[in-house]
């Protein structure tokens, strides 16, 4: 059985508000305010769902007040940290809108690019689209050499066990329909999400695009969190969720009616 999804075309109507941004925040005082007046900035953002991971630097005293400026904002937080999956697995639960993206709670990722990422969505080709740094001309931070080469390497064996011609697995913007992203079962809690998430898509009947988007990359003092450790726990998420936890080739039952039927990208 293959799926069908409706066209999406383009009109000279407008392009409606369809994508629900998910923001995972730790200990994101210093930028998190300036991250969500860029991602409301965006025209077709609908909702903005943010995950206080039980941030302990005011992150969350940032966050209250600001939810009042705008309705598109909601609200959740975590009593105990647990970890990015577990905030994502929170914030996909929560969202309603048709398509689903993740924005880190830094600007290493440009949200002025979101309709890079969806616009394979909304011309009905794509049910899934990776944003790549490592290809196109879009502008990239120059930082850590051995982060990039992990990277190349976890991506190859990724797309070994998937068959995807991936060429940035890790890759923080991906773009998900709504009903495909809710129907995954995500069990990591920290940042083995993006190799599990590659893992599950990869087994459903979901067309898989990349596009290349931009990099502004941070460093360790100005707030990245990420170290060699996750590199490992990453290699561990490969293994298992494409071959000692799989499941069966799921086909997946569509709203047709949950995107809008005519928008102008």
């Amino acid at each position: 059985m293959n799926l069908s999804f409706p066209s999406i075309q383009k009109t000279g109507s407008g392009t409606p508000a369809c994508l629900g941004i998910v923001v995972p925040a730790y200990n994101e005082a210093a930028t998190i305010a300036d991250v969500i007046k860029t991602v409301l900035a965006q025209p077709l953002v609908q909702e903005l769902i943010v995950v206080d991971d039980a941030s302990n630097d005011g992150t969350w005293a940032v966050l209250q007040p600001l939810a009042q400026t705008d309705s598109r904002i909601k609200l959740f937080r975590h009593e105990v940290n647990q970890g990015k999956g577990a905030a994502l697995r929170t914030g996909f639960s929560k969202t309603t809108a048709p398509i689903v993206m993740v924005q880190d709670a830094d600007l290493e990722y440009d949200p002025a690019e979101y309709p890079i990422l969806v616009t394979p969505i909304l011309m009905g080709k794509a049910d899934v689209v990776f944003g790549s740094r490592f290809i196109g001309s879009g502008a990239h931070r120059v930082l850590y050499y051995w982060h990039s080469f992990g990277n190349k390497i976890l991506t190859t064996l990724s797309n070994m066990a998937t068959n995807l011609n991936l060429t940035d697995m890790e890759t923080g913007y991906k773009a998900f329909r709504r009903e495909i992203i809710q129907q995954v079962n995500i069990e990591e809690n920290r940042f083995g999400f993006e190799p599990e998430i590659t893992a599950k898509v990869s087994r459903l009947n979901v067309r898989i695009y990349e596009v290349a988007i931009s990099y502004y990359g941070r460093t360790y003092a100005e707030g990245k969190k990420i170290g060699w450790r996750d590199g490992v726990s990453a290699l561990r998420c490969i293994l298992k969720y494409n071959f000692f936890s799989r499941t069966p080739k799921t086909f997946l039952v569509v709203d047709k009616a949950v995107v809008p039927a005519k928008v102008e990208v």
